[in-house]
């Protein structure tokens, strides 16, 4: 039986073949843009840190991916611990005489309605849904793999036969009708 060959690091590259990657990955998880960039930079520098632990059983970027999943479960703690709460500013008022920030453990609750959230959210989920059952069958299943079942790039594209920059092309021109069909079927409302 063959010995699996070990993988080596390669920090000189991270950036050019793993930054996009870990980028989308972490964005759809923090929802924010900055955010999201810091994230995949304390990413980049914990694997310079620790890189003498890579035993290389595992791909580059499945190690990195690793050490990802760890900084977004870090942050999330952070916020949700009663000190990161107590660090957290939030803005009340931009200026003015009355200008100054909230901790955010101390904001008040908001007084909208929860159940006309949860109808909005519901409607919203049947016209996203919609909307993506209209793709074209190919656009469809390249963003649903991508974007909804977590496949790996190198995996849509072994499934499909399809290379790494046309999957890119299609998530791009899926994601545009998307939008398209959402301005016209969810915000034209």
């Amino acid at each position: 039986m063959p010995e699996n060959p070990k993988h080596i690091l390669n920090p000189n590259n991270w950036v050019t073949l793993h930054s996009d990657y870990l980028f989308n990955y972490v964005i759809t998880r923090v929802d924010n843009e900055e955010l999201a960039k810091d994230i995949v930079q304390e990413t980049f520098f914990s694997g310079l840190k620790a890189q003498h632990n890579f035993r290389g059983q595992a791909s580059e970027r499945t190690w990195l991916i690793s050490i990802l999943k760890r900084k977004i479960i870090d942050y999330y703690r952070k916020i949700n611990s009663t000190k990161g709460k107590a660090e957290i500013k939030v803005n009340f008022y931009q200026d003015g005489d009355r200008k100054g920030s909230w901790l955010e453990e101390r904001v008040p609750k908001m007084w909208d309605n929860e159940a006309e959230k949860n109808i909005e959210n519901e409607e919203l989920k049947v016209t996203l849904n919609n909307c993506i059952d209209n793709l074209p069958e190919k656009y469809r299943m390249v963003f649903v793999m991508k974007n909804v079942q977590h496949y790996e790039t190198e995996e849509i594209c072994n499934e499909l036969g399809i290379t790494a920059s046309n999957l890119w092309v299609i998530i791009h021109r899926a994601r545009h009708q998307l939008r398209k069909c959402l301005e016209d079927n969810w915000f034209a409302k």
